[in-house]
């Protein structure tokens, strides 16, 4: 009986997911600080839709990120990411990874504060370095120092992603360990707001 008793209560993405309501989850946070893996495995956890927002750039221009880059420049390209963002929020619940430079963007970011709960996955220099030097699809580190831009970002960028509602630190362990940190600070975060 106890055993039946205990399988009715609720996971943690369940008690998450009703936590958030009708509310989109926003990741935030620089290049390689885990927002699409986290982003995904939370929206598993969650049974919400995942909609990675470089990805859907990509689908609706029929462009790269480095080619938008490329053709048009950054302010163009942050045109189209608000435009698309501002899109995807009119509908949800769902969980939606941002581009790097998306908060930082103040329309952007106006956008994420009406239809969404936003959550920065807040990495440090060396954590993102080792995810990011891997791979040159990065605009952004196509310098001669990447490593030395990369924390010039930081420096930058930090002070505009605390503004996110939530902060999570993402670092060095499973994926799923910074997901469900994520769950559970939706849940704290919403439960405060509601006993203020």
């Amino acid at each position: 009986m106890t055993d039946t008793i205990l399988n009715l209560a609720p996971s943690l993405g369940e008690r998450a997911k009703a936590a958030l309501g009708k509310r989109n989850l926003v990741l935030v946070g620089l290049m390689g600080a885990g927002k699409s893996a986290i982003g995904r495995i939370v929206a598993q956890q969650l049974g919400l839709p995942f909609v990675d927002t470089d990805t859907e750039i990509e689908r609706v221009s029929r462009m790269s990120i480095s080619e938008l880059f490329a053709a048009y420049g950054e302010d163009e390209f942050r045109a189209l990411e608000t435009r698309v963002i501002k899109r995807l929020l009119r509908t949800g619940p769902r969980v939606v990874s941002t581009g790097g430079g998306a908060f930082i963007n103040e329309k952007t970011r106006k956008q994420v504060e009406r239809g969404g709960l936003s959550i920065w996955l807040n990495a440090d220099l060396e954590v993102l370095w080792e995810r990011v030097n891997k791979r040159d699809h990065r605009p952004l580190l196509k310098t001669e120092n990447p490593k030395q831009t990369l924390k010039d970002l930081m420096d930058k960028r930090y002070p505009i992603y605390a503004l996110a509602d939530i902060t999570v630190q993402s670092r060095d362990v499973r994926k799923e360990v910074i997901a469900n940190e994520v769950m559970t600070s939706v849940i704290e975060h919403i439960g405060k707001d509601k006993t203020l």
